[in-house]
């Protein structure tokens, strides 16, 4: 059995509302198919759809759309921006971290907000941005975050949004692990039974330690929108320029301290 089951498998880092990113990538995706054609192509989003970038209806807009075309089987997982952005949804004084509610700068569903043409949202005025949230949001947009995978097996893969925690089988990791992981998950150099595929954790390029690959290169903060193509035991790159080989290890030339709002 190969390591993808049969399937090409694009892999898309944290969109975070960047809807021009995700149209070029998917433009991308749709031209390398069309030069190497493939009978079981599948796409694969690993979260974090909203906050932060400047259109993230527009991104839930092409997402639902893109569940319904016929040209690819798309696999959508759950973000923990999803889950802030759902929790906001049910509850509007609910706090979205330890430190920070969904509408402070740090978490960025302000701009989420805005892009359903609620502007200025506080968490001051967490309730009036609700009512005016509720009045305005499709419900295609709420069920499509509702049915998000927690995490997808695909031949010698896991996909998940964050990762997970070492040592325990991925039917036992916990959601919060799933979605908000970083160490010791990062450190971890174990075989943790397939390679773990995910984003959350902002890299200047894709990097694959072996027993992970991170793709979330920072599209909402001046990167790219990265896409994995994995196919039996190959790793590519994809770009507008074709395919290029995958880094190994961490990636260089950028700095490795990471902001506290990538921290987020």
């Amino acid at each position: 059995m190969s390591s993808t089951d049969g399937w090409r498998i694009y892999a898309i880092g944290d969109v975070h509302g960047c809807l021009d990113a995700l149209n070029t990538c998917i433009g991308h995706i749709q031209d390398d198919l069309l030069n190497r054609p493939h009978a079981e192509p599948l796409l694969l989003f690993v979260g974090d759809y909203t906050d932060r970038g400047p259109d993230s209806r527009g991104v839930l807009d092409r997402l639902v759309s893109l569940s319904q075309e016929t040209w690819i089987q798309p696999v959508f997982l759950f973000g923990n921006h999803d889950k802030l952005f759902l929790d906001f949804v049910d509850d509007p004084n609910v706090q979205g971290t330890e430190y920070y509610h969904w509408l402070d700068p740090e978490l960025g569903g302000a701009e989420t907000l805005a892009s359903y043409g609620i502007e200025n949202a506080r968490p001051e005025e967490a309730d009036d941005a609700h009512r005016a949230l509720l009045a305005t949001l499709p419900d295609a947009h709420k069920a499509f975050l509702s049915s998000a995978h927690y995490y997808a097996a695909i031949g010698s893969y896991l996909f998940v949004h964050a990762g997970i925690m070492p040592g325990i089988r991925v039917e036992g990791q916990s959601l919060n692990d799933l979605i908000w992981i970083r160490e010791p998950f990062l450190l971890s150099t174990e075989d943790h039974g397939a390679v773990v595929v995910h984003g959350h954790t902002v890299v200047g390029q894709i990097e694959d330690h072996g027993n992970r690959i991170a793709i979330d290169t920072g599209a909402v903060f001046g990167g790219t929108l990265s896409c994995l193509v994995l196919e039996d035991d190959d790793r590519a790159l994809l770009t507008a320029e074709g395919l290029v080989p995958v880094p190994k290890g961490r990636s260089q030339g950028r700095p490795r301290r990471v902001s506290r709002k990538r921290m987020v």
